[in-house]
């Protein structure tokens, strides 16, 4: 099995090179992190017991604060380590846990590569985040008898079409793992029809509700808005998350938005979920008309702000700063079929959340929030543009809104004790 994967994995890599050169030289990806992607992983602590955590980007790295904050307390005399996948992952978890923990990217899923991997770090246990289950990864750590959990595991739509193509060979690979703990149990069903037996499927809510920070106030947003605004308190609408040809569409409604006279104060801030991006929306922006502001010029003093021009949010961990300044937030890569980003962290702060059609990464949260009158769908650009001018101008209509959001996120959380028991459970068992 593990050499005919190897088989696999070479010729998909032979065509599929030519990407990953053209992403290398064009958005300066891939330039880090192959020794540790070849299983060269040096422990910091390697005395120690380790709990090996991967995440694969940014979305499922936050994810795992309130476990890893909670495994910390508990299991002391473990070290934490944690790999990511790709450069934004990584470099979200340098941020998050860089002074504390050791951050890796993730080995390559070569039988050869991962039996290198597992010798060095000599896991007592794996966490995979969502749905991050390789073949050989598993294989290895079934051989060598260390448990394998999937926290917060989901199966979208998408993807459960991909695999029911394959389900013989996805069957084989979850008979490997130990145990799969899913949002809900929607998710949990999915899992059952691939072929995982049912009593290794448990249901615990999403970690992503737990990492939602309920609060008014996000440190350092007082000094972004005195650096974009100075003291005028000025209607922003931030548009986060966003991806290909979708700043498009948002500029597009923006200048219509600000041909009405009652609106031509609206301020719109885009912040792209790539930042490899960052220069090709910039340009987009001048050649829509609009004057430009780079967030990493006003942050580093090198530029002042006007205050009719659009905002590019490039710089990294200032979204959360952005959102929290927002009278309207438009959650992206939803308008165009790209699964969406997190809507949560949003509707946490207590704002009028809006999202497009194409969510369907974040399926479970679509539903609770709309289901409650915690967000709003639009289809389409029109949709857009209406739905914008109703929470510009009708403050009670959008407080509303973001009340009812905010409290869908009170009320999915929890699931960070039921993973933790869990962890704690096979643990236990395993010392």
């Amino acid at each position: 099995m593990k050499y005919l994967m190897d088989l696999i994995y070479l010729l998909v890599a032979l065509g599929y090179s030519p990407v990953l050169l053209y992403r290398r030289l064009r958005y300066n990806r891939y330039r880090q992190g192959w020794n540790n992607r070849f299983g060269r992983i040096n422990r910091r602590q390697p005395d120690k017991k380790c709990i090996w955590i991967h995440a694969v980007s940014v979305g499922e790295v936050n994810a795992t604060q309130t476990i890893v904050d909670e495994l910390t307390k508990k299991f002391s005399d473990h070290e934490i380590l944690i790999t990511t996948t790709t450069d934004t992952g990584f470099a979200r978890a340098n941020a998050i846990y860089g002074s504390r923990l050791q951050v890796c990217y993730f080995p390559l899923d070569l039988s050869w590569i991962m039996e290198r991997a597992f010798a060095a770090i000599k896991p007592s246990i794996c966490i995979l985040m969502e749905l991050e289950v390789w073949p050989n990864f598993a294989q290895q750590a079934a051989a060598l008898n260390i448990p394998v959990i999937v926290a917060n595991g989901r199966v979208t739509e998408r993807s459960m079409s991909r695999y029911m193509k394959i389900k013989p060979f996805v069957k084989k690979m979850f008979a490997n793992v130990t145990c799969i703990l899913a949002q809900t149990e929607q998710y949990a069903q999915r899992f059952r029809q691939l072929g995982c037996n049912d009593e290794k499927v448990i249901v615990t809510g999403s970690l992503k509700y737990d990492t939602a920070q309920i609060t008014d106030k996000v440190e350092g947003a007082d000094v972004l808005a005195s650096q974009l605004f100075g003291k005028f308190k000025i209607p922003l609408w931030v548009a986060g998350g966003t991806g290909t040809n979708e700043e498009r569409i948002i500029i597009d409604v923006y200048k219509k938005l600000r041909e009405k006279d009652e609106f031509k104060d609206v301020r719109l801030a885009i912040v792209p979920r790539k930042p490899e991006r960052f220069g090709e929306v910039a340009a987009l922006i001048k050649a829509k008309g609009f004057d430009l502001i780079r967030y990493s010029e006003v942050k580093n003093n090198k530029s002042n702000s006007k205050l009719d021009s659009v905002i590019l949010g490039d710089t990294m961990g200032d979204l959360r700063k952005f959102y929290s300044l927002a009278t309207v937030v438009f959650v992206g890569r939803s308008l165009v079929p790209m699964g969406g980003s997190d809507m949560m962290e949003s509707a946490a702060l207590g704002k009028c959340t809006v999202f497009g059609p194409h969510a369907f990464n974040f399926e479970q949260t679509v539903t609770a929030l709309l289901a409650d009158n915690g967000a709003i769908l639009v289809n389409n650009a029109e949709e857009l543009l209406a739905t914008l001018e109703k929470c510009l101008s009708d403050e009670d209509y959008a407080e509303q809104i973001s009340a009812n959001g905010r409290k869908v996120i009170e009320q999915n959380q929890g699931a960070t004790e039921k993973t933790v028991a869990k962890i704690s459970e096979l643990l236990n068992s395993t010392s």
